[in-house]
């Protein structure tokens, strides 16, 4: 028996899949850079927001299918469907979103999302009691998993990969055709055969249309609170940076404190500082000053502290190559090494001079003095910068065109600076 779908409810599960997309991935993108416990919040959020997308849609999609007899739901297999979907989700999500994304990273998330996805459709065609056998192609079986597998794969590379991020409705419109075509694509390959003793059922108390608008209505609801509910205002997340930094608050105040008494340490010989903190203490390591970090005139920090070698200890903000996110901490690049500072990034970036530094992407600040070169990639760019080997940058696509143009006028200042040394 072929099988033919109501127009409408096939339209309306495209719609369920893009929202439910656009709110999963808008929340995925967020994991790379949140801390416990939010990041947790954010994973399981942005799973069981894309698993509802992914399961909606095909429920939606298999009522908008006109079968020729009569058919009902089994519980438990349709209960398994969305579990398994939210398993494997996770996975993917948190694969994808934890360190930078290699191409064996996205693929393996793409492998086990477009599995799960396929797992989750048959599971829940197995939950489709008809008064017909049921039998599937095997062709359109493995044309239904490639389709899942490189769409959630360029899905994934669109929202996470690396210099190269289009706007989230496109990465949420792939995510969906993906879903969508990988449920039709299935569906063109199912067969029903009637059975040699008719099943009987009554007739539904609620109309297929009726159900697919209740279920849509659900999703739309439980996405939408998702992302109201974890998408904090900007006060909140600089709020959560200073609960991250709660072992070094007690330093930072005393930095604070004697900020007026810093040209009067800078006087004090170094002979005499290491006598009075006694001589057992460990000495930094060469290129680094000991704590306490000070405050240049202007108020911006001339000191960021470090750790190396078990040993705290600052370094010079004029010998910050550049600052990357790791967890709520920070690696900052000297031009030949690097060291572990205990700020969050969004604290760093506070702390320093926003003529010298830019937040070039949501896990990348860079010294503007230090970058030898930039590129165009795709929509957004790479930065090149100082260093005893070559080391790049990423720049986000929503940061790019102002980046550009301040690098652009420090050129040009440079050049006006060596044609009048030139003219002199």
């Amino acid at each position: 028996m072929s099988v033919s779908h109501e127009p409408w409810l096939v339209a309306l599960s495209l719609v369920v899949a893009f929202q439910g997309s656009f709110v999963g991935l808008s929340l995925s993108v967020q994991v790379t850079d949140a801390v416990d416990p939010r990041r947790r919040l954010l994973l399981a959020g942005a799973a069981l927001t894309l698993a509802l997308a992914i399961w909606s849609m095909h429920f939606v999609g298999m009522l908008a299918a006109q079968l020729p007899v009569a058919v009902d739901f089994l519980v438990l297999p349709t209960l398994l469907s969305f579990l398994v979907c939210v398993l494997v989700v996770g996975l993917a999500v948190f694969a994808a979103s934890h360190g930078s994304l290699t191409a064996l990273r996205l693929g393996l998330s793409a492998l086990v999302m477009g599995a799960g996805i396929c797992i989750m459709h048959y599971l829940g065609m197995y939950a489709l009691h008809a008064s017909s056998n049921m039998s599937h192609d095997p062709v359109y079986i493995v044309a239904s998993f490639l389709v899942a597998f490189n769409a959630a794969g360029l899905a994934l590379w669109l929202s996470f990969g690396v210099g190269r991020q289009p706007p989230m409705v496109v990465s949420a419109l792939v995510l969906a055709l993906a879903i969508s075509a990988m449920h039709y694509t299935a569906m063109a390959g199912m067969t029903l055969t009637p059975r040699d003793t008719v099943v009987g059922f009554g007739s539904p108390s609620v109309s297929p249309g009726t159900l697919a608008i209740v279920v849509a209505c659900v999703a739309f609801l439980v996405s939408g609170l998702f992302l109201l509910a974890l998408v904090p205002a900007r006060q909140e997340a600089v709020a959560g940076s200073h609960n991250r930094s709660s072992d070094f608050e007690a330093t930072a105040q005393s930095l604070a404190a004697n900020d007026v008494d810093a040209e009067m340490q800078d006087a004090i010989p170094a002979e005499a500082r290491e006598q009075a903190a006694g001589t057992d203490a460990k000495r930094p390591p060469a290129g680094l000053q000991a704590a306490p970090g000070q405050r240049g005139s202007s108020g911006f920090k001339r000191t960021l502290p470090v750790e190396r070698d078990g040993v705290k200890c600052q370094i010079g903000i004029q010998d910050v190559v550049s600052v990357q996110a790791d967890a709520h901490y920070t690696q900052l690049f000297d031009g030949t090494r690097t060291l572990f500072c205990p700020l969050a990034i969004s604290e760093v970036e506070r702390l320093l001079d926003p003529k010298l530094f830019s937040r070039v992407h949501r896990s990348h600040i860079v010294n503007l003095t230090r970058v030898d070169g930039y590129k165009r990639a795709g929509d957004s760019g790479v930065l090149t910068l100082q260093g005893e080997e070559p080391h790049q940058v990423p720049v986000s696509r929503s940061r790019w065109s102002r980046v550009k143009a301040r690098l652009a006028d420090r050129d040009d200042r440079d050049n006006e600076l060596q044609s009048t040394a030139a003219a002199q």
